[in-house]
């Protein structure tokens, strides 16, 4: 069993005084924290998948399960088009993400703020964030919507094992 010992007032005044210096480090982490709002289908485990991974690299997720016209009208409303869509749909800050988008791209987003709706990944291709091993993916690029629903290519990735 160990023994409670009181601090005295330099020990206290000590221990304030870093808790003062330590809160605004703490704030710092914090903002460095990204909040991200996913849309999905409830029965999607690819889904699920991408969640976990942007879980690992520090985003705070929340998650709303639509399924079938819901969701398709929530990406209607946010600007998505046809061709571009795939099968889950987030919100970070005013931009969407559509599908299985590599975290460092949305960190890219988020710190570039460009003049757009979103990016998305559409369909769902074999590698991505996800999708299976990237050591193993097809190569797949990352789009970003303009306002006007133009659409260019955000990041590339190559066939895994070819140089980009």
């Amino acid at each position: 069993m160990t023994k409670s010992v009181p601090l005295n007032r330099r020990q206290l005044l000590m221990l304030a005084s870093a808790s003062l210096v330590a809160a605004p480090i703490r704030g710092i982490a914090a903002q460095d924290s990204i909040d991200i709002h996913v849309v999905k289908d409830p029965q999607c485990g690819c889904c699920n998948a991408w969640i976990k991974i942007l879980n690992k690299e520090g985003f705070n997720v929340t998650i709303e399960d639509r399924g079938g016209q819901r969701l398709t009208g929530f990406k209607i409303e946010n600007g998505i088009p046809e061709n571009m869509m795939s099968c889950h749909t987030a919100k970070v800050g005013k931009y969407f993400i559509e599908g299985h988008v590599p975290a460092q791209d949305i960190k890219s987003l988020m710190k570039k703020r460009p003049t757009a709706l979103g990016i998305t990944v559409p369909g769902m291709p074999y590698g991505a964030p996800g999708m299976g091993p990237e050591e193993e993916r097809d190569a797949y690029d990352v789009f970003i919507i303009g306002p006007n629903g133009g659409v260019e290519v955000f990041q590339h990735y190559s066939k895994a094992g070819i140089p980009i």
